[in-house]
């Protein structure tokens, strides 16, 4: 059986000498794993395509009920992601995230085109990190079916919650005055335009993802709160997120409402 595809390289590993095995997502097979033979040896032609976040066309074989990669061509290598260790490390971050949340041979065309905006966003676009990283969490976790209530304080029903905050384990706004009522668990405070600019993430045309702006200070709690509620939903940690975080000389420590 032979298919081609486009597809997005979402991880990497060597094996034997020359080998790797990759982890893809395409369109229609969703999320992939594919033998790349030789494709280490020099001047190798299929290996462009297999590196880590590109966008290539793929010609697979299927043997034994495994995919092999039999030619491969990129279409887009995102090259200024590629050549900023900062964005490099947070593209590895997203892929990640990514490929935790599809599941193998399930089709997720909106988590595809989601990945791919943003590191188009990063590639191409004057768009600060922070805002690309938050609105990419943010929105990630509501396609994957963890999204946060927002229309409303889930408690009293305020539709413009006061000092309004998000419960990362019930993913619910709420104003800060009925946060007992919501039990055990971490909230977090957000502001009023924060709150705007979390609807619009969550809500929004997703090619406008990326086109909003806001302050300072709701863009840091915005940013804590997706990271934090992001890996509060999926109970685990990520490597490339501390690489990046690393580099970037953030910290863990959180503002919280418990």
């Amino acid at each position: 059986m032979y298919l081609t595809t486009s597809a997005l390289v979402l991880r990497e590993v060597e094996y034997k000498d020359s080998d790797k095995l990759l982890t893809v997502l395409t369109p229609e097979q969703g999320k992939l794993t594919l033998s790349a033979r030789g494709v280490r040896k020099k001047k190798d032609a299929t290996a462009a395509a297999c590196q880590l976040l590109t966008w290539g066309e793929f010609t697979l074989s299927q043997r034994q009920g495994r995919w092999q990669v039999k030619e491969a061509v990129t279409q887009r290598s995102f090259r200024g992601v590629r050549e900023d260790l900062d964005k490099l490390a947070l593209g590895s971050y997203f892929a990640q995230v990514t490929e935790t949340l599809c599941e193998e041979e399930q089709p997720e065309p909106e988590l595809l085109s989601l990945t791919l905006n943003a590191l188009h966003a990063m590639d191409q676009m004057a768009v600060p990190l922070k805002l690309v990283k938050t609105g990419f969490e943010w929105k990630a976790m509501a396609l994957a079916g963890y999204e946060p209530m927002v229309g409303e304080c889930g408690v009293c029903g305020c539709e413009e919650p006061e000092e309004p905050c998000i419960h990362l384990r019930a993913g619910m706004l709420h104003c800060k005055r009925c946060r007992e009522k919501l039990g055990d668990g971490v909230s977090m405070p957000l502001t009023g335009a924060g709150v705007a600019a979390l609807r619009h993430m969550v809500w929004g045309n997703p090619k406008r993802l990326f086109s909003f702006s806001v302050d300072d200070t709701s863009l840091e709690r915005l940013a804590q709160a997706s990271e934090a509620y992001l890996m509060t939903q999926l109970e685990r940690g990520f490597h490339t997120l501390d690489f990046y975080k690393s580099l970037t000389m953030e910290t863990t420590t959180y503002d919280r409402t418990t």
